[in-house]
């Protein structure tokens, strides 16, 4: 099959390669051997990749701390499951399925792609294969760090870092829905983005004061450093930081302060589509290339805005 492999760390994005890598052994995933329990085979149509995993560990060496390259970067998917291990439960074959899959396995930038069962959720039938790959990194990372670990409620403020970026303004239209009032930041050229995205004020984050906007429930980061550092002292008695950028370096004076790796989850997954059907969320897909194209596309000679999304199959 073809996939984009990385085996030098040091290269980064520049030192991905396209090339041919064995397919999933089907027989050996239907009788265990060399398969874990639960696995499935997912014939991949659209992929999407982090900017920063190639900087991960897990993108270089496997759970025991073994080389495991070259290996296939990529952890979101959306495709069709073409086989079943045993324990795998809730899919079947010829299913259409989305998800975020293992950090310490290969990954979606390929034809085939062996992924827990556990971490997929049915993907309906209404919502394209683009799309669903799309929602499933920026979705459960806007979902788990505004309704699972900062507890929003409607009727409170949330400041959301780059809401104008992917995760960013997944997370801005969320709290929105949720009844909350967002506050976005970023740079001033993203004000625009950030307010069609749902955010009622903006913060450009070049020119205005961050400690104007008083204080907020919950801060949604996604920035870290001197932005995250400032942003604790904006939250106010009882509420939250909340980070995707490390162990924040300050704290809420009377509050909570929360740091989380994005975790799959199948009934977050389904919520996450269901208001993408419905309307009231929308992707944040930028470039959408063929896997062919996917070193240029993620060696890009622009910034990109929006979500890359490598449809692997037509």
């Amino acid at each position: 099959m073809k996939a984009i492999t990385v085996t030098d760390e040091a290269a980064g994005r520049a030192g991905m390669t396209l090339a041919e890598r064995p397919d999933p052994d089907t027989a050996k995933l239907a009788d265990l051997a060399g398969a874990n329990y639960g696995d499935v085979v997912v014939q991949v149509h659209a992929s999407g990749f982090t900017w920063d995993e190639l900087s991960w560990p897990s993108t270089w060496i496997d759970r025991l701390g073994r080389d495991r390259t070259p290996s296939i970067p990529g952890h979101e998917v959306a495709g069709v499951v073409t086989s079943l291990s045993y324990g795998a439960a809730g899919l079947s074959v010829g299913q259409r399925v989305f998800g975020l899959t293992d950090w310490t396995r290969d990954g979606t930038l390929a034809e085939y792609v062996v992924v827990e069962a556990r971490n997929l959720a049915p993907l309906p039938g209404d919502v394209d294969f683009t799309t669903g790959a799309g929602l499933v990194m920026s979705g459960l990372t806007a979902w788990q760090g505004l309704i699972e670990h900062g507890r929003l409620q409607a009727g409170q403020s949330v400041l959301i870092h780059g809401a104008a970026g992917v995760v960013g303004s997944m997370a801005t239209q969320l709290a929105r829905e949720a009844g909350a009032y967002v506050i976005g930041t970023g740079r001033a050229s993203g004000r625009q983005a950030a307010l069609d995205f749902g955010a009622q004020e903006f913060v450009d984050l070049e020119n205005d004061t961050l400690e104007d906007v008083g204080g907020v429930d919950l801060v949604f980061d996604v920035f870290g450093g001197d932005i995250g550092k400032r942003s604790a002292a904006l939250v106010r008695d009882g509420g939250s930081l909340v980070t995707v950028a490390g162990p924040p370096e300050a704290r809420p004076r009377s509050g909570l302060a929360v740091d989380f790796v994005v975790q799959p989850d199948r009934a977050q997954l389904g919520e996450i589509a269901q208001r993408v059907r419905d309307g009231r969320v929308r992707t944040n897909i930028g470039n959408v290339a063929p896997l062919d194209d996917a070193v240029a596309a993620f060696n890009p000679t622009v910034p990109p805005k929006g979500k890359t999304i490598i449809q692997v199959r037509s």
